[in-house]
């Protein structure tokens, strides 16, 4: 369900500025992403709040995508402590040795030939499809590639906000 008032969206939308801007972050590193989300408070709706997350997913200014991308690890290392990182990447979980050495070398080119972290949502993608992922996608154009993400990060950011008003106690 992704429309509708939940408690969580309530609680979003009455939380100070600092606190809803934090819970953004935790969305999309990008601040200018958080700010145009911000500005819009308060959401009829949970799916109000997802189409403004797609909206300015889509205006992101390269700059503002780079920002976005700095926020999430590698595929393969997620963040040490981070329960958001490690629950996306969990197909990597029961991934062999052989998968983890491939997919670190995959990243390490990845990020060599374009500059920034793989970006892919992970949620139920198995270590393996992640892999295959990295290898399609090395040979696109960086400008080609650079939409890919946008894409990629416009499916995270959906999934995190949708948790963000489903979710119902702070954390």
């Amino acid at each position: 369900m992704t429309s509708g008032t939940t408690p969580g969206l309530t609680r979003f939308n009455t939380s100070a500025e600092g606190d809803a801007i934090a819970a953004l972050h935790e969305v999309c590193a990008s601040s200018a992403w958080g700010s145009r989300i911000l500005a819009q408070r308060p959401y009829t709706s949970a799916e109000a709040l997802l189409l403004a997350g797609d909206a300015a997913t889509a205006e992101l200014t390269d700059e503002d995508l780079a920002e976005a991308m700095a926020g999430h690890p590698p595929i393969g290392r997620p963040k040490p402590g981070d329960p958001t990182s490690s629950r996306e990447q969990s197909g990597m979980a029961g991934a062999s040795a052989e998968l983890k050495a491939e997919i670190l070398e995959l990243n390490l080119a990845y990020q060599e030939r374009f500059g920034h972290v793989f970006l892919v949502c992970a949620t139920g993608r198995t270590g393996a499809q992640m892999r295959d992922a990295i290898r399609e996608r090395i040979g696109n154009s960086p400008e080609r590639e650079r939409e890919i993400v946008r894409t990629e990060l416009g499916k995270i950011n959906r999934i995190r906000l949708t948790r963000l008003v489903h979710t119902e106690e702070t954390n």
